[in-house]
C-alpha cells in the first residue's frame, strides 16, 4: 500500500509493497512530481521567475524588471551609499570624510550630505604656577600668565580668580584687562568690592586698559573678576595687568594659583 510525502502528498511505494504496486506508486510519484515542476519549464533568456499565486508551486517566467533593481554601476567606491534624487530615481552619494556625520539637506542632490561636526565650545583656561609680585610700582604690568589667545573676530567671556596678598594694607592693587588693538573689552568685579583703604562699592563695569583699585592686605584675599572681549580683525591675547594701588617697598602680589578662563560665544 503507497504512502505520501509530507510535504506535497505525492504517492510513494512502502517497503511492503508488492512489485507491482510498487511500481504504479512509482509512476503515480514521478507524475505527481512533473506535474507540480511544470511552472518551473520554460522561460526566456533574461526572465526572472515569480510567483503567480500564493498556492504551492504557482510560478510564472517574468521579464526582469531593471528599473526596480539597484544597479551595481551606481556605487563606485568604498563607502559610497545610496540615496534618490526624486521618486523612483536611485542616485550615488559618495563617501565623506573621516570624522563627518550624515544629516539631511533638502539642498543637496540626494536630499542627504555629509556634514563636519561643529566643535563643542572652545575653552580657554590658565593657571598661575608662580607667585609674581610688583614693589614700588603703580604702573601696570602684564601678569606672566593670566592671558590667552583670542583670534580675529572672536567673542569671549572670561574669569578670573585672584589670590593677592601684601604685607600690610598699604599698597593694595590696581588691576584691569587689556585686548588686541580694535576689540571691546568690559569688565567687573563682583558686585560688592572692598576698595583701596577698605571702603566698598557696587559694582561698576569697566573698558579695557581702565584701572581699579581694590583691597589687599596680609590676609589671603580671593578677588573676582569676570568680563567679555569682543575681539575685532586682530588677533592678539586678552591680558590681565596688575600694579600696586599705593607705591610700596611692601609688594603685592598676586599668588600661584590665580587662574583666568574664557568660554567662545
Amino acid at each position: 500500500m503507497a504512502t505520501t510525502t509530507p510535504n506535497y502528498g505525492w504517492a510513494v511505494p512502502t517497503s511492503t509493497d508488492l512489485v507491482k504496486d510498487g511500481a504504479v506508486a512509482i509512476e503515480t510519484l514521478g507524475d505527481s512530481i512533473d506535474a507540480s515542476l511544470a511552472d518551473l519549464k520554460g522561460g526566456t533568456t533574461g526572465q526572472v521567475l515569480s510567483k503567480a499565486t500564493n498556492t504551492d508551486m504557482d510560478f510564472t517566467w517574468v521579464a526582469q524588471d531593471d528599473s526596480n533593481a539597484i544597479q551595481n554601476a551606481i556605487v563606485d567606491a568604498k563607502g559610497d551609499l545610496i540615496g534618490a534624487t526624486a521618486a523612483d530615481t536611485p542616485a550615488r552619494l559618495a563617501v565623506g570624510t573621516n570624522g563627518q556625520v550624515l544629516t539631511a539637506d533638502s539642498t543637496a542632490g540626494t536630499g542627504l550630505a555629509w556634514t563636519t561636526l561643529t566643535s563643542g565650545a572652545t575653552v580657554k583656561s590658565v593657571r598661575k604656577s608662580s607667585d609674581q609680585t610688583v614693589t614700588s610700582s603703580t604702573t601696570l604690568v602684564n601678569d606672566s600668565q593670566l592671558k590667552f589667545a583670542v583670534a580675529a573676530n572672536e567673542t569671549y567671556i572670561f574669569q578670573a580668580w585672584l589670590y593677592t596678598y601684601a604685607a600690610d594694607g598699604t599698597p593694595d592693587i590696581k588691576v584691569t584687562f587689556t585686548g588686541p588693538s580694535g576689540s571691546t573689552v568690559l569688565w567687573s568685579s563682583s558686585q560688592v568690592i572692598f576698595n583701596a583703604g577698605g571702603s566698598t562699592t557696587l559694582t561698576v563695569v569697566s573698558t579695557g586698559g581702565t584701572a581699579a583699585d581694590l583691597f589687599v592686605d596680609s590676609n589671603f584675599r580671593a578677588i573676582q573678576l569676570y568680563g567679555t572681549i569682543l575681539n575685532g580683525g586682530t588677533a592678539g591675547d586678552l591680558q590681565f595687568q596688575f600694579a600696586q594701588n599705593t607705591s610700596s617697598a611692601n609688594g603685592t602680589s598676586v599668588k600661584a594659583g590665580s587662574s583666568i578662563f574664557g568660554i567662545k560665544v
